[in-house]
């Protein structure tokens, strides 16, 4: 089906929108898959956050042109699925993932801050864990030091048979204000 003029500006003004608004770009290569498996993908990625869209490869040069994703442009040959997505490595997680149980699905490309990937950089952009992973995964860290601490405190208070570490800083306040 042929797009008239406005309609590819519509194209083109849409995805530069959602080009502007993410981080990352991972471009895939959809040839022989059936529309069963394209719909799951479209429903995983929706799930993700993920702006997946089939376009035109020119229509794709023009909506990416004067952005980061621009260093992707040689890349756009071919029949592509383009994914945008606002978070560093949902679109090349879902990419990535639905082509390891999908052999027609062949990751080819993307961008991330400005630079081209190719596809094992998007592989390997996909593997890094979430955001919310990453960050329970450091809050975990801090918590850690901070745990051994007070079970040490606890541990020598018990052995001393002193109060508890929660009854001694009571008592460390009520101290300086009866002097």
């Amino acid at each position: 089906m042929s797009l008239n003029r406005n309609e590819k500006q519509t194209v083109v003004t849409d995805v530069a929108a959602q080009a502007a608004r993410s981080q990352t770009l991972a471009l895939a290569e959809y040839r022989g898959m059936t529309v069963e498996h394209l719909n799951a993908l479209r429903k995983t990625a929706r799930d993700k956050g993920v702006y997946l869209h089939v376009l035109k490869n020119t229509l794709a040069r023009r909506a990416v042109a004067g952005t980061g994703f621009e260093v992707a442009s040689p890349a756009m040959v071919g029949p592509l699925i383009y994914g945008f997505s606002e978070d560093a490595v949902a679109a090349a997680k879902v990419i990535a993932d639905f082509a390891k149980g999908n052999d027609k699905l062949i990751v080819k490309a993307g961008a991330y801050a400005g630079r081209a990937l190719d596809a094992e950089g998007v592989k390997s952009l996909a593997s890094i864990p979430s955001k919310e992973v990453l960050l329970s995964q450091l809050l975990g860290l801090m918590q850690s030091p901070v745990a051994r601490i007070a079970r040490v405190l606890a541990a020598i208070a018990e052995k001393r048979g002193g109060p508890s570490p929660e009854a001694a800083p009571a008592a460390a306040d009520a101290a300086p204000a009866a002097a």
